[in-house]
């Protein structure tokens, strides 16, 4: 795999000629816009190596966001099916100043639509809303319901007819990202997680390497608990930086992962991408890669969330309690029908 490794001896802060040199392109506010983003290479695709995630913007907010972060650099924006706004995505894209080859553009498409036939038109649909084919199109979650052979053959099946560059998957395990890999034709190149300093997702990481897959982080922020963490803190007032600029250089620092923070507000995209002018040494990546414990994951949906392989003792007995509830619910609906 080709992909973004740490090139400079350790260092507290980056000098200008440093900066340029390692990271061409790149100012102390951010990208310069005379170089592309540093990306990570997998199988043919570029991903920029930090994007700007949507979840949870919508309308104008979303259309206002996406063009202010194109504005002031970012070259990678994910969006979905189920975020309800790829219309809004599609609208600041098409008038933004970069040109939408420079644009790196990923969306998913939602659980309830695997079947062969429902996923091809739900993808028209996407780009009918994006006003373009994205970048690299998932599967946002796993869905047990429909025979993964039949999901996988329709993801590629758009491939082939143009409607993506390239696909992969979303919120999938060691086990299943094995069993997609053995089904499809067509290379899969991602796989989108929850990842940040709580969460280790290290089996995850090593599968993906080993497939020559790209890593993309969600929740990198950790839903804004990084911002209470002392020791990410203490790390960054080494540097400048905020806890939040710390977990985002950690994460870019690790070879073949990406991240997508997202933000409703202007100064926090900013900030978000002002991670390029330091480099965390060996030491402190091993603290923060320390961090994860039981209670790490945020996004565990006990509706259809797979069994994680990083699930401690705490999570499979809330999960192994749930389940023992629904089956109890479950028989009580049957008794009184």
């Amino acid at each position: 795999m080709s992909a973004i490794r740490a090139c400079l001896r350790p260092t507290q802060k980056l000098g200008k000629f440093e900066l340029e040199q390692a990271y061409p392109g790149v100012s102390d506010k951010g990208w310069s816009g005379r170089q592309p983003m540093k990306t990570v290479d997998v199988q043919g695709a570029q991903i920029p190596a930090l994007g700007f995630g949507t979840a949870g913007l919508r309308s104008d907010v979303a259309r206002r966001m996406v063009s202010y972060a194109l504005d002031i650099g970012y070259r990678h924006i994910d969006t979905a099916q189920s975020y309800g706004n790829e219309a809004e995505i599609g609208d600041a894209i098409s008038v933004s100043s970069v040109p939408r080859q420079e644009i790196w553009l990923t969306t998913k498409v939602w659980r309830d639509r695997f079947r062969d036939g429902d996923l091809q038109r739900s993808v028209e649909a996407s780009v009918r809303k994006l006003r373009t084919e994205p970048d690299l199109l998932l599967l946002h979650w796993p869905n047990s319901k429909t025979p993964l052979h039949e999901t996988i053959g329709a993801l590629n099946d758009v491939k082939r007819k143009g409607l993506t560059n390239h696909i992969g998957v979303s919120n999938f395990t060691v086990a299943l990202i094995q069993q997609a890999l053995s089904l499809t034709k067509e290379p899969l190149v991602v796989n989108q997680v929850e990842y940040h300093p709580y969460l280790s997702q290290w089996t995850v990481l090593e599968t993906l390497r080993a497939n020559d897959m790209a890593m993309i982080a969600y929740s990198p922020l950790a839903q804004g608990r990084v911002f209470r963490d002392m020791t990410l803190q203490s790390i960054g007032d080494g540097y400048g930086k905020n806890a939040g600029q710390v977990a985002l250089r950690w994460l870019f620092q690790q070879d073949g992962v990406t991240a997508i923070p997202h933000s409703s507000r202007e100064a926090h995209i900013e900030a978000n991408l002002e991670i390029f002018d330091f480099e965390l040494t060996g030491p402190e990546m091993a603290r923060i890669s320390a961090r994860p414990g039981p209670h790490g994951r945020l996004n565990d949906s006990l509706r259809y969330g797979p069994a994680w392989d990083d699930l401690g003792t705490v999570g499979m007995a809330r999960r192994n309690v749930t389940g023992v509830v629904r089956a109890v619910i479950r028989r009580v609906r049957r008794l009184y029908r």
